[in-house]
């Protein structure tokens, strides 16, 4: 295969990724949000290495605000103070 052939594939398969990652959470954030709680849990326990604690945090999913965030999936875009 050639070189260029195999970066354009590598590209592609990136972008279907990342599409798929959006439309994932975007349609299914509850089940995402444990999906990646479930991942993160085991990186944050004591005695693992940094890096791993590290990943864990990159991959754990940010604390919600308030009970009405996580009703409708954080956007946080609606509500009487917003206009729209």
């Amino acid at each position: 295969m050639d070189a260029s052939l195999a970066l354009q594939y590598a590209i592609i398969a990136i972008a279907v990724v990342v599409s798929a990652w959006v439309v994932l959470k975007k349609q299914f954030p509850g089940p995402v949000r444990k999906a990646r709680i479930a991942l993160a849990l085991p990186l944050l326990r004591e005695g693992r290495a940094a890096w791993q604690q590290r990943l864990g945090r990159w991959i754990a999913p940010a604390g919600g605000s308030s009970a009405n965030d996580a009703a409708c999936g954080g956007c946080n875009g609606c509500g009487p103070d917003k206009k729209g």
